[in-house]
């Protein structure tokens, strides 16, 4: 019983994470430059997103610097974004952030970044994925098609370099 209330709170906690203020932002410590968010990262070494996804196909998780284009924000607080690869038909990666130390400027779509952290494969629940669609101002209509859990390449990352 214990159990099941400890997973609940966990997922309540998680669900509404990106409701929350918080003031330790490592976005703060970088906003001079308005380009650097969490640890500061450069663009050496890192692979486009197109190269990561074959790299995940032989293995369920990657320490790895990835360059690729935003296709969303999360537009409540910036607390996630996906990339999406410049060929059609590729599937797009939400990218969270490290402890939920730091977030997006929520304008950031169509731009180019560089994330520092983890590759992983996940399932996302349907409740998570209309969360996430909640977030991103989808329609009801689209909010309710979501009925299966979705198997992907999700990414935590440390550090972002916005490029352009």
């Amino acid at each position: 019983m214990l159990k099941k209330i400890c997973l609940s709170l966990g997922a309540a906690a998680l669900f509404f994470a990106c409701g929350t203020n918080s003031s330790n932002s490592a976005h703060a410590q970088n906003a001079d430059d308005g380009k650097h968010f969490g640890t500061t990262i450069t663009a050496d070494d890192a692979i486009s997103y197109d190269d990561l996804m074959p790299k995940m196909a032989e293995t369920d998780s990657l320490a790895i610097k990835v360059t690729g284009t935003v296709k969303e924000v999360c537009q409540k607080k910036g607390c996630w974004m996906t990339l999406v690869s410049d060929k059609p038909g590729m599937p797009e990666m939400r990218v969270t952030f490290k402890d939920y130390a730091f977030f997006m400027p929520k304008d950031l779509s169509g731009k180019r970044v560089v994330i520092d952290g983890f590759a992983f494969v996940d399932v996302t629940s349907v409740d998570d994925l209309r969360h996430y669609a909640e977030d991103a101002g989808k329609s009801e209509a689209e909010i309710a098609a979501i009925t299966e859990p979705k198997r992907e390449v999700a990414y935590e990352a440390a550090g972002v370099l916005i490029l352009d």
